[in-house]
């Protein structure tokens, strides 16, 4: 494949690293902390909102539209900022990229607080705005189901959502369309069928920034240890299924990277080897040139050699005429005999 290049062939994956060392920079951090409390922020703008905006609205807002909004909420997120922070969102999420190695531990707490803040800041305005108690947004166990029985099933939902995000992320960065819809697809879903007991929140930020505000700890531990709990599960399964994170391998995986690579050195692979064609071509042409030029040289040399030939036998032929005609003339001006003076007395 002449004129293959890395550009050609992996623009993508290029891009991928670079968004990778971008991440790695320390000097980005702050613009990281703003994303995430951003992200977050509008997150629980809409997850909270949705049950506030209920309340303030006399049930405006359905339980399907209250489940299936923060999903795509976190869609949008991953697109618009996960090359910044990664849009991690929820301190469970933070926690699993630690522990499976792809993201250091000493920016959790940041990315954590920066998380928390976000929520208590969507909340607060959501309260001001409404008027409403931040009770309402908040996530609990629903009446008549033990605490047990929320626990269990937010400890499930984070393991399916923590899978869902390890398998999709380049790194400990959430990124790219599949990636948007992968997670923010599970989300919604999740919240279609498994709310009413817990409320599928998957999120200690989510559940606990209205709980903060409301002065409502009503099965708070379900939500700080249900989800913390899945995402280390969720963890240990990655480790199963794709070996240890950390490495550039696990770095690079969901985006392709890895792909592209072994496809840029097929194509360099190939493209040596017509390299090494041409030059073989190039070499038989130059030696079939260098012999068309031989066999032309030899041609004009038998030619130029026989036309001198010819020019000697006729230089021969004239030679040899010229001679005879030369004897001729001097035969032909002999004088002839006196006749008369032989018959003089």
């Amino acid at each position: 494949m002449p004129g293959v290049s890395d550009t050609t062939l992996s623009g993508r994956a290029s891009e991928t690293l670079r968004d990778i060392e971008d991440f790695a920079n320390p000097a980005g951090e702050w613009r990281r902390r703003i994303a995430e409390f951003l992200g977050t922020f509008f997150l629980v703008l809409v997850a909270a909102g949705a049950g506030m905006m209920a309340a303030a609205y006399d049930g405006a807002i359905g339980r399907t539209a209250a489940v299936v909004a923060p999903g795509l909420m976190v869609a949008a997120i991953i697109l618009f900022m996960g090359k910044i922070s990664g849009a991690h969102l929820n301190p469970a999420v933070s926690f699993a990229f630690a522990f499976r190695g792809d993201f250091p531990w000493s920016r959790v707490p940041a990315y954590v607080l920066a998380q928390i803040l976000g929520g208590l800041t969507a909340v607060v305005f959501l309260q001001w705005v409404l008027g409403v108690s931040a009770s309402n947004g908040g996530t609990y166990p629903a009446e008549g189901t033990a605490h047990w029985v929320a626990f269990v099933m937010e400890t499930v939902l984070t393991f399916g959502l923590v899978s869902v995000i390890l398998g999709t992320a380049s790194g400990a960065q959430s990124i790219g369309p599949i990636g948007a819809l992968a997670v923010g697809g599970y989300i919604a879903l999740a919240g279609m069928w498994a709310s009413p007991p817990s409320g599928a929140s998957m999120n200690p930020g989510r559940s606990l920034t209205p709980d903060i505000v409301a002065n409502d700890y009503t099965g708070w531990w379900v939500y700080l240890a249900g989800p913390f709990l899945g995402a280390a599960l969720a963890v240990l399964m990655a480790y199963v299924l794709r070996g240890p994170g950390g490495g550039l391998t696990a770095l690079m995986a969901a985006e392709g990277v890895e792909a592209a690579k072994k496809e840029i050195e097929e194509a360099k692979g190939a493209e040596q080897t017509a390299v090494e064609e041409g030059k073989t071509r190039k070499a038989r042409h130059e030696a079939r040139l260098a012999q068309l030029a031989s066999d032309v040289e030899d041609k004009d040399q038998q030619d130029v050699d026989r036309d001198a030939q010819q020019a000697r036998e006729v230089a021969q032929r004239l030679g040899s005429a010229g001679s005879a005609g030369g004897l001729a003339g001097s035969a032909d001006s002999t004088p002839p005999e006196d006749t008369g003076s032989k018959g003089q007395p």
